[in-house]
């Protein structure tokens, strides 16, 4: 083959446009975000379940809405099958309870994180594949477990290390009770969908699609907007509903849900602005039924809620007819990160192990292997440089890998019984024997943590 040939059969290598590679620097930073929300999913006593990344397309279509429909990736495979990938994690999720929920029994609490596909337009934490970190509890219509979910929300983010979020919640009871005492009740989904836009596009805009799309009056559309941007306190926004919803069922009740969840904030010692009411919270798909919730970050607002989710009631009906309500919330793990860059709250280290053992003396490799053995015994992780070569080198390899410390020995040490032990933030050097080591790094890394 000539090499005219070889060269045009070279293929360029690219990545689809809202697809992504992962540097090693960015994939511990999400290791360890999904590693956190894993911990604190855990501690309330949720459990893993994994599904498969593909589905019956009727399984997935038609429960996140006509918006959602359209971004689902869609095809017939080999098996001349109609397939869909999933768009997100809770309508699989449906799906399994219905079909697992004997040996399951309930209430089910599960977490869930994995991979989902949206065809939508690709921007800033914004991406056609994108993980969601869920957690869900089935089985339980109590308002104890919608509240428990802000929980959860709050201690996941207290020990990602944000400082600063807001927890916004609304009820969807409240909103259709709202929209029924103003004769909307039929076109409730429309305008629920176009409502959820209104951070996003404004209220002029609302209004024109309410009007256009959903096809209500300019007046009751400006009627909506009115009640969806009341302005206060939690406590004075919920005496306007109480007016707002004086006679409707459905909406006082709603507002009974979110009166106990406020207290339970107070009671819980959350701090004063950590939860707020916005009512104008309507979240785009169409299974919610109950408490909803978006979390904001303080320092970034402009990229969005990194944490949604809420109470869904009918989402396994498509499914069984045994009643399994539900609710939940979904970390956009990818927005987070995007966030947390922006932020400085991630590290750019490329190596999980901290310590580097250099090598200088080739028929010595089997010295440098064991004092690494010792030290990952010890819980500690290292990396053996595997070539000799000189101390300018391996050093800069540790620099740009972000190494903490570096051991060094040559003949003069290993006749002498030594080490010699680098810390490579704050170039400090050490001469120490051999049966020391082990004390000395982990000194030093614990002094790097503080």
């Amino acid at each position: 083959m000539s090499k005219d040939n070889q060269k045009a059969q070279k293929i360029k290598p690219q990545t689809l446009r809202g697809f992504r590679d992962f540097l090693p620097d960015q994939m511990m930073a999400r290791e360890h975000l999904i590693d956190t929300a894993r911990f604190v999913y855990r501690s309330y006593g949720f459990a893993p379940i994994d599904t498969p990344a593909l589905e019956y397309a009727e399984v997935l279509l038609g429960k996140g809405g006509d918006e959602s429909d359209k971004q689902v990736f869609r095809f017939t495979d080999q098996g001349a099958r109609d397939v869909a990938m999933r768009f997100d994690l809770t309508v699989p999720l449906a799906r399994y309870s219905a079909q697992h929920i004997q040996e399951l029994g309930t209430p089910f609490r599960r977490y869930h994180i994995g991979p989902v596909w949206r065809g939508e337009r690709p921007a800033r934490g914004r991406y056609r594949e994108f993980m969601q970190c869920d957690f869900d509890t089935i089985g339980s219509d109590s308002n104890a477990a919608d509240i428990e979910t802000l929980m959860v929300i709050n201690d996941l983010f207290e020990r990602i290390g944000i400082e600063r979020f807001t927890m916004r919640v609304n009820n969807r009871m409240v909103l259709n009770g709202l929209l029924a005492k103003n004769g909307l009740e039929d076109q409730a989904p429309g305008i629920l969908r176009v409502l959820d836009k209104l951070s996003k596009i404004g209220r002029d805009k609302v209004v024109d699609e309410m009007v256009g799309k959903v096809g209500i009056r300019k007046e009751q559309a400006d009627s909506v907007l009115d009640m969806a941007q009341l302005q206060g306190s939690p406590v004075e926004i919920m005496s306007s509903l109480e007016k707002m919803l004086s006679g409707n069922d459905v909406g006082e009740a709603g507002l009974a849900n979110l009166r106990e969840l406020f207290q339970t904030v107070s009671d819980c010692g959350l701090p004063e602005g950590r939860v707020s009411l916005d009512v104008s919270i309507a979240r785009g798909l169409d299974y919610y039924t109950g408490t909803i919730y978006e979390t904001f970050l303080g320092d970034l607002p402009e990229i969005g809620s990194v944490c949604s989710g809420g109470r869904y009631d009918n989402l396994a009906a498509k499914f069984t007819s045994q009643k399994l309500p539900g609710v939940g919330a979904s970390l956009g793990l990818d927005r987070m990160l995007a966030a947390m860059e922006e932020l400085g709250m991630t590290e750019t280290a490329t190596t999980p192990a901290p310590v580097l053992v250099t090598m200088f003396e080739r028929s010595r490799a089997s010295s440098y292997i064991a004092i690494a053995r010792r030290l990952r015994a010890e819980g500690i992780g290292v990396e053996v440089f595997p070539e000799a070569k000189g101390i300018g080198k391996q050093m800069k390899y540790a620099d740009r890998k972000g190494f903490k410390v570096a051991l060094i020995a040559g003949a003069d040490e290993f006749e002498a019984g030594n080490w010699q032990i680098k810390g490579l933030a704050d170039g400090s050097q050490q001469e120490v024997t051999d049966n020391d080591v082990v004390d000395v790094v982990k000194s030093l890394l614990t002094a790097g943590k503080r």
